[in-house]
């Protein structure tokens, strides 16, 4: 009985290492793919911001966003983001000036600026676009956040594509790319199987 015991608990380890390294290899191969194209839309998802500054993560993702939009392919280019407790502005409010002071037209920027977790901005940003009517859009985030976001996206019935950004600081440094990996992969799985997101997870990579 004891070595049978024994057996199973091995096959479970080797089934829950198999299914932990599948997941990691689905969210390292979308993060290298760029799947740009003209669209309705262009939607940066938020990260941190400190007092009006993006963080280096933020600002790399919107420079990503920005060099992007500017190529005319968007009808569209949506920020989001809310604040965190303590915060003065918004992350979505950082992105919108960012943005304008490089170039993008303010009439050409929608904002979603309540969403403090990754499903709660996708959710927002859904209601926008068909408000807009535009069932198509390019998303832009971080090459592990990329996976999630196409799947909420599926799910909220938009056809979505992803251009990750190749410059954020989280790709250079192994440790935080490890915990990258390690956040996503709750992440994913808490949405696969309840359809919710972390808690407080509006601290997104910094």
């Amino acid at each position: 009985m004891i070595r049978d015991l024994g057996r199973l608990v091995l096959a479970g380890l080797a089934v829950a290492v198999a299914v932990v390294d599948y997941g990691a290899f689905r969210i390292w191969d979308q993060g290298r793919i760029d799947e740009r194209r003209p669209a309705g839309a262009l939607v940066v998802l938020g990260a941190a911001q400190y007092d009006g500054r993006p963080s280096p993560v933020f600002a790399a993702r919107l420079d990503h966003a920005v060099a992007e939009f500017l190529t005319g392919d968007y009808r569209y280019l949506v920020v989001t983001g809310g604040k965190a407790e303590g915060d003065r502005t918004t992350e979505a409010a950082v992105a919108r000036a960012y943005a304008i002071e490089r170039g993008v037209p303010s009439d050409r920027i929608l904002v979603e600026d309540q969403g403090r977790t990754t499903l709660g901005s996708m959710d927002a940003v859904a209601r926008i676009l068909r408000d807009h009517r535009i069932d198509d859009a390019v998303f832009v985030s971080d090459p592990t956040h990329m996976l999630r976001v196409l799947r909420m996206a599926d799910d909220l019935g938009l056809e979505a594509w992803g251009s990750p950004t190749s410059t954020s600081p989280v790709a250079s440094d192994p440790s935080r790319l490890a915990a990258a990996y390690v956040h996503e992969l709750g992440a994913l799985a808490l949405y696969l199987t309840v359809g919710g997101a972390p808690a407080g997870e509006l601290a997104e990579p910094r």
